[in-house]
């Protein structure tokens, strides 16, 4: 995997659908970690000097990114460049070797705010810290990761318990399936509905940070137009941040873009 490093400054950090119109063909493809432009008065998301390493493999190299609440985001950069290994960092599946993670502000988590990650808890003495108060995060990663004996309303069901209704699932799910895929298990479904089903079961969950690794991969571009607008709509007020090689879904999604 290539280094994420912040070293290098000659990235286009940050553009808006507006910007991309008059800028296009002018990004480069260097690696790079600052976000340029005003720092965020009240970021919903932070990281800070965040470093990760694999057997001695540079993944990311003091990797700094602010993403405000409310906005989407898509992390644009080739393969194998940390982008995954920034979600599990977000998630808390894994630490990072130094750095910080910080939910909220500063202001709004001062003191003691160390957090209880699934990999265990982040102590104070720690420097490589999760903060502030941990929102719910839901996250859709390049494995579907569906239960595959069971249909889709009985996935979605089993990840959102009694959230919904079965007549509000099943609206949302005609949505993106056809009416006959509803009655059959999930390992007949082809690799595009199953992606369909995963990314409704994160977007329908009682999240305020959605992470997404390469959702719309597979899907074709009437479908793909269809699932976008219906995160569009499910996600609206939420920060979402989606990993991607196509600038157009950013397009699609009315995001802004960080060039990796």
């Amino acid at each position: 995997m290539s280094p994420i490093n912040k070293k290098n400054d000659t990235a286009k950090i940050i553009s808006t659908p507006e910007q991309r119109n008059s800028s296009a063909g002018t990004h480069s493809r260097a690696f790079c970690t600052s976000i340029s432009g005003p720092e965020l008065k009240n970021p919903a998301l932070t990281l800070r000097s965040v470093t990760k390493s694999y057997d001695g493999q540079l993944v990311l190299s003091d990797l700094s990114l602010e993403f405000a609440s409310g906005t989407f985001y898509c992390l644009m950069a080739p393969s194998g460049n940390g982008k995954t290994t920034m979600f599990r960092l977000i998630l808390g599946l894994e630490k990072p070797d130094s750095g910080v993670i910080l939910f909220g502000t500063l202001a709004e988590n001062p003191g003691n705010n160390d957090i209880k990650a699934s990999s265990g808890t982040v102590s104070k003495s720690d420097p490589c810290r999760l903060r502030g108060t941990h929102p719910l995060i839901s996250a859709v990663f390049q494995e579907n990761r569906l239960l595959e004996g069971y249909t889709a309303i009985e996935n979605l069901r089993f990840a959102l318990g009694k959230r919904y209704s079965n007549e509000a699932l099943t609206a949302y799910l005609l949505r993106l399936l056809p009416e006959d895929a509803l009655n059959k298990p999930i390992c007949e479904f082809s690799g595009g509905m199953k992606r369909r089903v995963a990314i409704l079961r994160a977007i329908l969950a009682p999240s305020e940070i959605i992470l997404m690794d390469e959702p719309f991969t597979g899907l074709d571009a009437d479908t793909r137009r269809l699932t976008i607008d219906l995160v569009k709509e499910l996600c609206a007020g939420k920060l979402l941040i989606i990993a991607t090689h196509a600038e157009d879904d950013a397009e699609l999604l009315g995001a802004k873009i960080i060039h990796l």
